[in-house]
């Protein structure tokens, strides 16, 4: 860093840049066209002639249209300049000069997210390569478990074995449960020789030690059971974790990184603001014991694949070009456990390989939940200056002179060494009623306003003017467990959906609050996440309207024969050989390409339909915000359906009664319609309403499969087939009734 080599480079692609750049421009003069052709029989409508036509069903599909074309268009903003980046890790300063780092990790219930895998995650964080006595790591137990608190204290025997293990043969893959279940590195120093495989062998059977003494606590405390501490009631906990024998341990203490439980105070009469909160309160305890200036934020299930990310993201934080500004380096979530045949999209590939490069560009990606390297200070609004007073700062923070203390750069706690009071102090940080007639969460920490805490976050951080940083290596930096079946996708979509609505319908709408503060294109970014969830709207209206009217004999589209019918074709192919050169262009193929348009319609009537009636009806105040946690737990008998590539359909009718309706409905559409254009030639006026059921119905064969052909416990029950059908039969009357009126 002290030379002229850079200590990273930013791409461009210019190619990339040209392609998005003319789609762009050149969609848009077809969606101009399509637009003047609705509007145009808006015009007409009173004419004599057209005045049969219905109005209803034209003024629908062209709400939908535009709807979906302003979704599209403010998307566009992803691809006016995506980058990517290389490091150089090993032009870093030499290691006493690197800034200190504290790791959260936040786990909530033991039984949707199992120890031993929260465990792992811990044990890889603590092997990370950086330098002694600079790396702190810090566990959140919002469910206030027993067991919990016990998997930390033999995580933290096991650890004497498995970080010196690993620093001595260098081991890539520093998740234990990874490492001893895969096939050996061989770039690991040392492997194949006889010293190396003695170890191991001796590490492994520790290993298998430590697994079983988590499973017996775990029966004890069931065993046991009746507790009065519940996730919803309990008090604060804070224990630092220290070796509690009088057994000499063959490594220098200083090689294991401090480890902290944290479990805050929670009781049903205060709000806890979900994982929000949770943060907030290790920024606060660990402000009184380490108070380290950055901050590496973990899922319980997202283990470190590669210990080295701690320097790849000092990169950015130490570069003086950027980092006056810089709040955070997000690194892309990705899963062990993602088939090629990837049905349910699980590991997101639009988001981490296109859309955050393309706001990398700009003026960085949305901060998303996990596995990224944030700067303190970023966190503690605009209060960290020269001149503020005392009573300013404890009116923003709270009472405690201890963290008032800590908001100053040469605040060096010791809450480890015998300093009693210092972790009592801790205890009133993670109280309930700390945060009362604070700034907390409304300016100071990660925010409240919505259960999608990570992205208004970063949205506000974003308008006062920080910048952020996506680092996207070849090797996976950190690897979690995707969605592997259907439940879980449409529960964790329904929370997401939610709080993503939350911010477009707040005072803090990306396309409102956002221009002024941050990049256009910045916000039209964030206005197009926040708003994402209204794809519902179109999906709907075109899974419903033209296949109710072809039954009809009602014409919604230009005849095959008109001029108009070419910009509705352009428009069709035009939007799915993009998708298709993305999908191409970031490793995907052509199954990728059939797979994420099914679960975009999928997502779309159902869990996108049910977040935003939520959100909306939470910004309104008729219904509380809620967090269910992401099931951790893999089913072995759902994990097979994913495998072979069929949908696992055990799923509450609320979700698959829409699925399954909507493609009955289509059926008869198809059906219909092709009995009226072949008996009544009427081919040249219906053939785009034909169109779109038969291409609805081959996108989502795997439902009719469910539904007719697949007889295993993954299939659609008849009496969901039976329901659906009903109300597919009660919208074709009505809808029929209401034509003809």
């Amino acid at each position: 860093m002290e030379g002229s080599y850079p200590l990273h480079i930013c791409h461009v692609n210019p190619l990339s840049i040209f392609i998005n750049r003319s789609h762009t421009f050149i969609h848009s003069i077809a969606l101009a066209l399509l637009i003047y052709y609705r509007a145009s029989f808006l015009f007409l409508v009173q004419h004599p002639k057209t005045s049969a036509t219905p109005i209803l069903p034209w003024l629908l599909v062209f709400v939908a249209e535009l709807v979906l074309s302003f979704i599209w268009l403010i998307g566009q903003a992803y691809r006016w300049r995506p980058v990517s980046r290389t490091v150089f890790p090993e032009r870093l300063p030499e290691d006493d000069k690197l800034p200190a780092i504290d790791v959260f990790i936040f786990t909530v219930d033991p039984n949707k997210e199992p120890t031993l895998k929260v465990m792992n995650t811990v044990l890889s964080a603590m092997a990370l390569d950086y330098p002694q006595g600079k790396l702190h790591v810090y566990v959140s137990d919002d469910g206030g478990s027993p067991v919990t608190l016990h998997g930390l204290k033999e995580a933290w025997r096991f650890a004497k074995w498995w970080l010196p293990f690993c620093r001595r043969y260098r081991i890539k893959t520093r998740c234990p449960e990874a490492y001893f279940s895969a096939s050996n590195d061989d770039d690991d120093e040392g492997f194949g020789s006889s010293e190396f495989i003695a170890e191991r062998k001796k590490t492994q059977e520790r290993y298998e030690m430590f697994k079983k003494s988590i499973s017996e606590v775990k029966e004890r405390v069931r065993l046991k059971g009746n507790s009065r501490i519940t996730a919803q009631d309990h008090p604060s906990v804070i224990e630092v974790i220290q070796d509690d024998s009088d057994e000499k341990v063959q490594i220098d203490q200083g090689y294991i990184p401090l480890l902290v439980y944290v479990a805050r105070e929670k009781r049903p009469s205060h709000p806890h603001h979900f994982k929000a909160g949770a943060i907030n309160v290790l920024q606060r305890v660990s402000s009184v014991i380490s108070n380290s200036p950055y901050i590496l934020a973990l899922d319980c299930d997202m283990y470190c694949n590669d210990p080295t990310s701690a320097r790849q993201a000092m990169c950015f934080h130490l570069d003086p070009k950027i980092s006056p500004t810089l709040a955070f380096v997000q690194f892309p979530q990705r899963f062990h456990n993602i088939c090629k045949n990837d049905i349910y999209d699980a590991q997101l590939r639009s988001a981490y390989s296109l859309m955050w490069c393309g706001l990398d560009g700009l003026q960085g990606p949305v901060l998303s939940g996990t596995g990224f390297y944030i700067k303190r200070v970023s966190l503690c609004g605009s209060f960290i200056h020269e001149d503020v007073d005392l009573t300013e700062l404890k009116q923003s923070f709270g009472s405690s002179n201890e963290l008032i203390k800590s908001l100053r750069g040469n605040y060096q706690p010791n809450a480890i060494k015998g300093q009693q009071g210092l972790l009592k102090e801790t205890q009133v940080l993670a109280s309930c009623t700390y945060e009362n007639d604070t700034k907390w969460g409304k300016e100071v920490g990660f925010l409240y306003d919505s259960v999608a805490e990570d992205l208004f976050t970063g949205f506000i951080l974003h308008c006062k003017g920080w910048t952020s940083v996506y680092c996207n290596p070849s090797r996976a930096q950190f690897l979690g467990s995707g969605s592997a079946n259907l439940n879980d996708l449409m529960i964790q979509g329904i929370r997401w959906s939610s709080g993503l609505i939350e911010v477009g319908f707040s005072k803090f709408c990306p396309l409102i609050y956002g221009p002024p503060r941050m990049s256009f294109l910045e916000s039209m970014c964030y206005g197009e996440l926040s708003f994402f969830p209204f794809y519902f709207l179109p999906l709907w209206c075109f899974a419903t309207i033209p296949q109710l009217c072809l039954l009809n004999g009602i014409p919604l589209y230009p005849k095959v024969s008109s001029s108009y019918f070419v910009i509705f074709l352009f428009i069709y192919l035009s939007s799915l050989a993009k998708l298709l050169q993305e999908i191409l262009f970031t490793g995907g193929s052509f199954l990728s390409w059939v797979n994420e348009q099914r679960i975009w319609m999928m997502k779309s009537v159902t869990f996108h339909l049910y977040g935003t009636l939520g959100g909306i009806m939470k910004r309104i105040g008729i219904k509380e915000a809620s967090f269910v946690p992401s099931n951790k737990v893999e089913d072995d008998e759902q994990v097979k359906l994913y495998e072979m590539g069929k949908f696992g359909f055990q799923i509450p009718n609320m979700f698959l009664v829409p699925m399954v309706a909507l493609i009955i409905l289509n059926v008869a559409s198809f059906v219909g319609g092709l009995v009226r254009v072949v008996f009544l030639g009427d081919w040249d006026n219906l053939f785009v309403q034909v169109f779109i059921s038969f291409y609805i119905l081959v996108i989502n064969f795997p439902i009719i499969e469910g539904m007719i052909i697949r007889k295993d416990k993954g299939r659609i029950q008849p009496s969901v087939t039976l329901l659906s059908a009903m109300f597919s039969t009660i919208f074709l009357l009505v809808g029929s009734v209401i034509l003809h009126c």
